[in-house]
């Protein structure tokens, strides 16, 4: 069996919500034998930059602050948003809007790693690029690694962001990784990821 035999067809898409934040979608589709599976949900929102940074001393540039989706504060990594391309066609997040070059993802990284943290570095290395979440999501993930980051400026943060910026050693930090304080799957990857980098 070839691929394009796996392949599900969109039938009807019907968009339960869509603004500049997200596109969540509740979709019927037409499988592979012939029958109908829906309501099928699935979302698109902005792909995002991932920074694994560490400092002229070797330490990790973490920042704490509180995520909604557990209810929790969290340690990772400096990350953010890659701004979609609004137009007046699509004043929205589209599926297509938000995937993003790896110019615009770089741009994002460097941003975020000194806005968040006041740090800045000239050692960067594109480490990965993914699927955010094959299964719901159309966004996507960029990994990176800075080295020698050397802090320039005070943080800059959004109105919405509140932050602390934490450096830890490479022990201190498996011990937030594996005490189950870093809870971010996609930044537990890029830990991975940066160790052959």
């Amino acid at each position: 069996m070839s691929d394009e035999n796996l392949r599900w067809k969109l039938v009807k898409e019907e968009h339960l919500r869509q603004d500049k934040w997200i596109d969540f979608r509740q979709n019927i589709y037409e499988l592979p034998d012939g029958t109908e599976i829906g309501p099928v949900y699935n979302f698109s929102k902005h792909s995002f930059s991932v920074v694994v940074a560490t400092d002229e001393e070797g330490r990790y540039i973490c920042v704490r602050q509180y995520r909604h989706g557990i209810d929790e504060i969290t340690t990772e990594f400096p990350a953010g948003a890659i701004e979609y391309k609004e137009s007046e066609e699509h004043p929205f997040i589209t599926a297509q809007n938000t995937i993003a070059t790896e110019d615009e993802a770089f741009e994002a990284a460097k941003r975020e790693l000194e806005e968040e943290t006041g740090y800045v570095s000239d050692e960067w290395r594109h480490l990965f690029t993914i699927s955010a979440n094959a299964t719901l999501s159309s966004n996507n993930v960029h990994f990176y690694a800075a080295k020698n980051c050397r802090r320039v400026k005070a943080q800059h943060l959004d109105d919405s962001e509140f932050l602390n910026v934490e450096l830890l050693s490479e022990d201190e930090l498996k011990e937030r990784i594996f005490g189950g304080d870093f809870k971010q799957a996609h930044h537990v990857l890029a830990w991975y990821l940066s160790k052959d980098a």
